[in-house]
């Protein structure tokens, strides 16, 4: 989920007087056609996650008719409930709609699919040329800006998670710190705010019985550790670099909390600190290509991994951070629509996103040190920063025009 993704997308037609007829059957195209729909907006769909569902709004409630306004919109709760970036898990639930499991699974590709290419073209040009001052030169003045925009992004999404719920703020701060101070990602603290939030404000009741029934709440504890129970994967990695790379992804992929650059500190914690498979100037450039790609910023697994492991390596990091959030839509899917006002879910969900904007506000305190040099690289940072305050401008043409001004500069 993106740092705007707390708040239901809307577009200048959605009104009640403008909604349009339902996906009834004569509305109702071929699932070939929804595929050729999300291939195309996987390829076209730049302006981040709120606009490019915003264009799934559009195309497919309003003017096409495909899919019901209120299916959609149960789309979207899902999405700003599980983890994962938003864009990519309503495309899953239309597909789910439409086929079921499968048709999510296919949604997903076609969705995907184009940024992965890019992505992955770029990195197997980046590794073969990084070592050129031209390229040094043109990331030289990309890093910089790419803090700036995740500067932006923190501040967006702790102020709309937390907002005025004092407790969410301190569990931000707390994280907040840990991160800048320690350089590490705390993993447990996300999935530990969210179990203290439920502990504070839905603690549920304890079963008489030491074998609980499955009728009463079991599937909602099963939302609520999933997070914890996936981070035991990291301490399975044997077998060799692409079976840890895909743990690890796997791992990191059901704990992107709050938005889709919430992912930057646990990527960078695990591929810079602990694995040591990138260095921190080379991760700052995977995080900026994932900035300027259509599709979800997540797809930064793909180049990391590309780097990590060729073209298998990127293979394995995308399939890895998808399936949970894969899983995030289909395993629940009807059952959250009916229950998405459990207060342990959404107090869970409270707590585990303050901890992630918390730690992306650390990470930005953390990479900003490596971005951030000199004065030329200071200066791209503060204009872009004040930029982005005043302007709504997108971030692939921001990244573009920092990389010209490094390559002049350097």
């Amino acid at each position: 989920m993106s740092s705007e993704d707390a708040s239901t997308p809307s577009t200048p037609g959605d009104t009640e007087t403008s909604a349009q007829p339902t996906a009834t059957a004569p509305d109702n195209p071929g699932f070939t056609a929804v595929l050729r729909y999300f291939l195309r907006l996987g390829t076209l769909g730049f302006g981040g996650p709120i606009a490019v569902v915003g264009y799934m709004q559009r195309d497919l409630v309003e003017k096409r008719g495909w899919i019901a306004k209120q299916e959609f919109l149960n789309g979207v709760a899902l999405g700003q409930t599980m983890p994962g970036p938003l864009a990519a898990q309503v495309a899953m639930w239309v597909g789910y709609l439409k086929r079921g499991a499968l048709g999510a699974a296919a949604t997903a590709l076609a969705f995907i699919a184009p940024s992965f290419l890019m992505v992955t073209g770029v990195a197997a040009i980046y590794a073969h040329y990084s070592g050129l001052s031209v390229v040094q030169a043109l990331f030289y003045g990309i890093a910089p800006a790419v803090m700036a925009i995740i500067t932006i992004a923190a501040y967006k999404l702790v102020r709309l998670t937390d907002g005025k719920d004092w407790r969410a703020w301190a569990i931000s701060a707390v994280v907040f710190a840990v991160t800048a101070l320690t350089g590490r990602e705390p993993i447990y603290l996300i999935v530990g705010a969210g179990l203290l939030m439920i502990l504070l404000d839905a603690r549920p009741r304890l079963p008489r019985r030491r074998t609980p029934s499955p009728s009463k709440g079991t599937s909602t504890y099963g939302i609520a550790t999933w997070p914890l129970a996936s981070t035991a994967l990291g301490t399975l990695a044997t077998g060799g670099t692409l079976a840890s790379l895909g743990l690890f992804f796997l791992k990191t992929g059901a704990l992107v909390f709050g938005s889709g650059l919430a992912i930057v500190p646990l990527l960078r914690d695990g591929v810079v600190t602990q694995h040591h498979w990138l260095t921190q100037a080379q991760f700052l450039d995977a995080v900026a290509m994932g900035l300027i790609t259509p599709g979800p910023v997540v797809i930064t697994a793909g180049f990391i991994g590309y780097l990590v492991g060729g073209a298998t390596g990127a293979l394995v990091a995308t399939v890895a951070i998808f399936i949970p959030i894969y899983l995030g839509v289909v395993v629940p899917g009807r059952w959250f629509i009916r229950h998405r006002d459990n207060p342990q879910l959404k107090a869970f969900v409270t707590g585990a996103t303050a901890a992630a904007g918390g730690a992306l506000c650390g990470a930005v305190v953390v990479l900003t040190r490596q971005a951030v040099t000199d004065i030329p690289t200071a200066a791209i940072a503060l204009a872009t920063l004040a930029l982005l305050w005043r302007f709504k401008i997108p971030e692939p043409y921001v990244v573009g025009v920092a990389g010209v001004l490094g390559l002049l500069l350097l």
